[in-house]
Order: C-alpha cells, then structure tokens, then sequence
C-alpha cells in the first residue's frame, strides 16, 4: 500500500492475514461458533451492523472474538456529487470502532442524489474533476475513521462519453493521492470486461497492484442485451467460475498471497458450499507460498 502524503496520512491497522475468508451471513452465524471452521476470516456489510444492539451484534461480537473481520461499506457514495452524509459516515465509524476490523473497504461507485438513496451501486465518469472530488470524499472517511480503506474496482454496465482516464490510471492516482489502498474485484474485472469488450488480462496487467490490500471472488450471470451482445451481470449468487479463477490465478503471481474473499449474497448457500470455495481459493494461496519458497 503507498504510503499517505496528504491529510489522510493515519496509522494502518494490523495486517490482516493472507487467506481466503467468506462473506459471513445470518444463516451461518450458529455453524460458525459451534464448528469453528478453519476460515481465514469473514467480511460483513458495514450497514447491517449499524443498528446500536440486537442478535447480529451479539453473533458478530462471539465471532469476532474468534476471527479476523473485514467491514465493507456499500452506502457511502463515495463517487457522489455531493458532499458524503456525515450522519452515515458517523454510524460507519461507530461499527469500526466497536469492531476494530483488520480491513474497511468501499466501492467506487455513487447510490445517493439531493438526499435520495438508491438501491445500486452506480458508475462514475473517469474525469480529472471525479478524481479530485473522489480524492476528498476518501481523505474524508480515512480522517474520520483514523485508518486507510481499501476502494474496490466496480463492476459496470455503460461508459460515459466524457471519461478522460482509463480506470486503471484513475485508481492509480487516487491512491496515490490519499495514500488508500484497493480492493480488488476479480469478478468485476470479467464482468466489465465482458459488459465493453476489452481484455481482463491487459487490465490486470494495468492494475496498480502496490496498492491492493484485499481481493473479492464472485459469480455473475451471463446474458444477451438487446443488441445481441454479451452481458454479464454481477449476481453474488453462484460459485466462482473458472474463468475468474485463472484470472485470479494471474492476479496472485503478479500480488503473492494476498486476503481473499469469496462474495456470495443471493441464493445463498448451506455452509460447506461456501466453505469449498474457500477452500479452492486456499488452495490458489497455498500454490503461490509454495512457489515464493522454490
């Protein structure tokens, strides 16, 4: 991760350990503390854990006491026009600061308008104007949390006319700027990839590795859009597929072992669904330990 040179320039938390972890769900909360499964750590949504008490806090608190956590935020609208909502902001530091997470990740993306927040997390132009207002939102949230986040690639649908800088480049920079860190989304990669036809593997080659502290591993849907092109829709409801995990495979040579998630929040499964591909993503960490010691 580059080190800070502006106003954001805070304590990094410890380091969160190189294996593979899961998105921790309500239906698992029971088969976690009673087994005790040999999981790396588990991810939570900041915004479910923003209430002051209640069951998810008293599961998430037996939890925690046994693993290393990550909290990822979906609600700041971190890409917004408008000034970030102080309100939210404060509820996310709250969850942070109860929790103490070795990793807190957003998204690149904006859900908010004028006051009005949107179910989805929607794309920003690649502007200079966008990366100095997404530079500000970002100092803003490490200032008030007292720690660097990770930004996460997002997964998109269109492009906008107006884009003066490659996504990778806009990463790049914003990291530099605020001394941030990246999450790397794998399966949105492919996704956009597929969604605009350009070639994930040059992206990877493009993407400013230094700066990832996490990798995300999802499914996604594939379908037609109305002119008979390829669409891929960034589901969170099915296994990982291979051609996410060869491109995960080239992430790791490029990043050594690096904390990886598998993302799963629709249809969700029974536990050792889950876990086996935690395991798959285990094994791909083992397989580059093993090479980094020949």
């Amino acid at each position: 991760m580059h080190a800070a040179t502006g106003p954001s320039a805070v304590m990094p938390p410890p380091p969160m350990p190189a294996r593979a972890g899961v998105g921790l769900k309500a239906a698992h909360y029971a088969t976690v503390l009673k087994e005790r499964p040999d999981i790396g750590f588990f991810e939570v949504h900041a915004e479910n854990y923003m209430g002051a008490g209640g069951p998810p806090h008293a599961w998430l608190s037996a939890i925690r006491a046994h693993y290393p956590l990550s909290v990822h935020g979906v609600g700041l609208s971190i890409g917004s026009e408008g000034p970030l909502d102080e309100a939210h902001l404060a509820r996310l530091a709250r969850v942070v600061a109860r929790y103490e997470p070795e990793l807190v990740s957003e998204h690149l993306a904006w859900s908010s308008h004028g006051g009005r927040y949107l179910n989805d997390l929607l794309p920003v132009p690649y502007t200079r104007a966008t990366l100095a207002r997404v530079a500000t939102h970002v100092d803003q949230v490490q200032e008030q949390l007292g720690r660097p986040i990770l930004i996460e690639n997002p997964s998109t649908y269109v492009r906008f006319d107006d884009d003066e800088i490659p996504e990778t480049a806009f990463l790049t920079e914003l990291a530099r700027r605020t001394g941030c860190g990246l999450l790397l989304d794998v399966n949105n990669v492919l996704v956009s990839a597929t969604n605009h036809d350009f070639d994930p593997w040059e992206y990877l080659a493009r993407f400013p590795m230094a700066a990832v502290g996490e990798i995300h591993l999802a499914g996604h849907a594939l379908d037609h859009d109305d002119h008979g092109a390829p669409l891929a829709i960034d589901t969170h409801d099915r296994p990982v597929p291979e051609a996410v995990w060869a491109l995960y495979r080239y992430a790791l040579s490029r990043l050594g072992p690096t904390p990886t998630l598998v993302e799963w929040d629709g249809d969700i499964p029974a536990w050792p669904v889950l876990a086996e591909q935690a395991r798959h993503a285990e094994a791909a960490l083992g397989a580059h330990r093993a090479e980094a010691r020949a």
